[in-house]
């Protein structure tokens, strides 16, 4: 796999999201030195939260990691805003899946993997982090799921 990511995202038919909208005092990303920290991200589709729900109740464990893949997407817009080009990335540090899960809901990294799987098809060996998956009783907005990044770039 020597594609270059954005090469990546086009033979995924992946086309990167109009920005989402911070939901409150905060900026979508900071950058220091190297270093990209995406704030969360939700599974925005054209605006709205899909689905919606804790996990284990309303939402399905397999639509659980599709909303963790599309939040991924919604982030790799944010970070393509704030390096130029995915192209200038190094490699995905780190990822935090936020969770809202059923009261007996264990599966969190299964739905997080939604997320890490396609930074590794996006970056390749550069797409694999240190992660956490973390249940929580309630999300912004009712979202079944929430991840953040860290990226290293050039």
């Amino acid at each position: 796999m020597d594609m270059k990511p954005e090469a990546r995202l086009q033979e995924l038919g992946i086309l990167l999201p109009d920005l989402p909208k911070p939901l409150g005092s905060y900026v979508p990303f900071v950058q220091t030195g190297s270093l990209v920290f995406l704030s969360g991200m939700l599974p925005f589709v054209n605006g709205k939260i899909n689905p919606s729900g804790r996990v284990g109740e309303k939402v399905s464990l397999i639509e659980a990691a599709q909303a963790a893949r599309t939040a991924a997407i919604n982030g790799l817009a944010v970070l393509k805003s704030a390096v130029g080009s995915l192209d200038n990335v190094k490699r995905c540090v780190k990822v935090t899946g936020f969770v809202a899960s059923a009261r007996d809901f264990t599966d969190q990294p299964k739905v997080v993997n939604g997320a890490s799987d396609l930074l590794f098809a996006v970056f390749g060996d550069a797409g694999q982090h240190a992660r956490a998956a973390v249940g929580v009783d309630v999300l912004p907005m009712d979202s079944p799921v929430e991840i953040e990044f860290i990226f290293e770039v050039s």
